[in-house]
């Protein structure tokens, strides 16, 4: 059970609904999930959603990979509703469903192409020790270039403070779905 009560369209504020119908009119589709708590304060939503929106459809990197950083974060802190969203997204993506098996046991995916090591390596060295040793770094960019690198970090930083969001509010999973992380 979620510690908000969902916001009913029809009783949004003007600022609210503003925001509403730019995230639901988006690629998203609809508003759900962190979108649900954060609409409680819409100048954030917007800036968070816009942010959020680059992070996934803009960046250097295919859903294979975007996803599959994100799986890794979502996993990192057990967010269940990040896991639920994004693991059919992975899939969709291209990303071999051995890899996100082993994401979920916490295991290091035997397999890797050499661009899901980069991806696989920057992200949890970044979430484990809080930053990244010499070799993993350049492993990115030589794979993705600075920007890769830059935007890799940014997505990963984008996607923990949506777990946060997620995680101290208790959004809750949608109706009819369990928790899918051990």
């Amino acid at each position: 059970m979620s510690r908000l009560l969902p916001l009913e369209p029809d009783t949004l504020s003007p600022d609210q609904r503003r925001v509403y119908d730019a995230i639901a009119s988006g690629p998203r589709g609809s508003v759900r999930g962190p979108f649900v708590a954060l609409m409680h304060v819409p100048e954030l939503t917007d800036r968070i959603q816009h942010l959020g929106e680059y992070l996934r459809y803009g960046t250097c990197f295919p859903p294979r990979l975007s996803e599959f950083a994100i799986l890794i974060t979502a996993r990192h802190y057990t967010c269940q509703y990040e896991w639920q969203a994004h693991e059919p997204h992975a899939l969709k993506g291209g990303l071999a469903p051995s890899i996100i098996d082993a994401i979920k046991e916490r295991r290091r995916p035997d397999d890797m192409q050499p661009d899901e090591i980069a991806v696989f390596d920057f992200t949890t060295e970044l979430l484990r020790n809080g930053k990244i040793s010499d070799v993993a770094y350049e492993r990115a960019v030589q794979a993705f270039g600075t920007r890769g690198a830059v935007e890799l970090g940014a997505l990963i930083g984008y996607y923990i403070m949506i777990g946060m969001t997620l995680l101290a509010h208790e959004v809750a999973l949608p109706p009819g779905k369990t928790p899918p992380l051990k």
